[in-house]
């Protein structure tokens, strides 16, 4: 079973992953994963992925197309795979889809986690975590016991950078520009099917099983 699972930021898509990935047997592989791994390794795509990234930039879809293959081509891979931030792109599906067909295979369900964007905003804005020991908190759905404390250490809990309305917004923005076109991409090729992410973690894997159980046969 090959799936990739798409979705905004915050839309639960890690969650999710984790929960497919164990469940079917299938490898759960995230574009930032491999790009560390190539980055640590210091292998060539990781060297020049490396260079873009120091300086802020968006590493090109040819390289980020070449890690995916690689990581492809890996026999654990054989019987199936989610992808996860892979593609991001048109350009990068299109690359996809002719390495699969080289091999006889294709993508058999292009998985969209739809949440609307003021829950986006609540969920992500909301979260805390505590710079002393990972702890982590949501003001609304997950709050510590004692406001801007946390319950491990009693340490301040902070707002991370990345979690402001404003950074929020702007990674909302990139994604429409960028990974919505994905939806019209693979509705076109019919495998696209779409899962309600509003619910509880465990309801939205139910639905996502529901979709699920007409391939996985």
């Amino acid at each position: 079973m090959k799936i990739i699972l798409l979705g905004p930021p915050g839309a639960g898509k890690g969650t999710q992953a984790k929960f497919i990935s164990e469940r079917y047997f299938i490898p759960h592989i995230s574009t930032g994963d491999i790009f560390r791994k190539n980055i640590s390794e210091k292998t060539s795509l990781g060297v020049e992925a490396k260079k873009y990234l120091d300086e802020g930039k968006l590493v090109p879809d040819e390289i980020t197309i070449s890690m995916m293959k690689n990581r492809l081509a890996v026999d654990d891979c054989k019987k199936g795979f989610l992808l996860d931030g892979f593609p991001r792109t048109v350009t990068q599906a299109k690359a996809l889809d002719l390495f699969l067909s080289n091999t006889g295979g294709r993508i058999d369900v292009a998985l969209l986690i739809d949440v609307p964007k003021d829950l986006i905003l609540n969920r992500i804005t909301g979260r805390r975590v505590c710079p002393s020991c990972g702890a982590s908190y949501h003001i609304k759905f997950n709050p510590p016991k004692v406001e801007g404390k946390c319950d491990v250490c009693h340490n301040d809990i902070v707002q991370r950078k990345d979690d402001t309305e404003a950074t929020v917004k702007s990674r909302l923005d990139v994604y429409d520009k960028q990974t919505e076109p994905l939806i019209d991409y693979y509705e076109a090729q019919d495998v696209l099917s779409t899962v309600n992410g509003t619910g509880e973690i465990d309801q939205v894997f139910q639905n996502i099983k529901d979709v699920l159980k007409d391939i996985h046969k």
